[in-house]
């Protein structure tokens, strides 16, 4: 007996396809943080970071900002 893995379908999709999934997942895990395990020191490190932030505001980027470094000019 064979077992077909049903995650295989996936691949049979275009790439933009699987993109609009990957995204719908990625977004149904940010809506539920407290169900992603973090190690202490992933906790420490996130805290330090929050902590640097909170002295300097201007120190971080916008998410447009963020975004259009990543996918450059359109």
């Amino acid at each position: 007996m064979v077992i077909k893995n049903p995650f295989l379908d996936v691949l049979s999709l275009s790439v933009t396809d699987r993109l609009s999934l990957v995204e719908f997942i990625w977004d149904s895990i940010v809506d539920h943080p407290e169900a992603i395990p973090l190690t202490d020191e992933q906790r420490r490190e996130l805290e330090t970071r929050l902590g640097s932030y909170r002295l300097d505001l201007s120190g971080g980027s916008t998410w447009d900002a963020v975004k259009s470094r990543i996918t450059g000019p359109r």
